[in-house]
């Protein structure tokens, strides 16, 4: 009887040896998973940061946009009004060249020149 309490000790040793190594596996899956449900949580937090200065940045990017999109109307704009100025100035200018031809022309027939002696 003797042979099968020893027996029994050691399979109850064994026992608690292995019930106690299952304790520390899951112990120290325990603290895994919480580790990584910190960084989890942290990344969650860091996702919700980024997109909501993501979401800042695409309002900033869209009113910059609509503010340069301005800019280049105005420019064209002024630009088309500023070539009709120019060629209005050009025809200005022929037209006042030819005025001023047809007047030098008008006063040197109704003045002739003076004879010389």
């Amino acid at each position: 009887m003797s042979q099968q309490g020893a027996a029994l000790q050691s399979y109850n040793n064994e026992l608690v040896k292995c019930i106690e190594d299952l304790c520390l596996k899951r112990d120290e899956l325990n603290k895994q998973i919480r580790q990584e449900e910190e960084e989890k949580s942290k990344l969650q937090n860091d996702i919700r940061i980024l997109t909501e200065r993501l979401s800042r940045i695409n309002e900033n990017l869209a009113r910059k946009m609509a503010s340069k999109n301005e800019f280049d109307k105005t420019i064209a704009e002024t630009e088309a009004a500023y070539m009709k100025i120019l060629e209005s100035s050009q025809t200005l200018l022929n037209v006042l060249r030819k005025e001023a031809g047809n007047l030098s022309k008008a006063t040197e027939s109704k003045n002739p020149a003076p004879k010389e002696n």
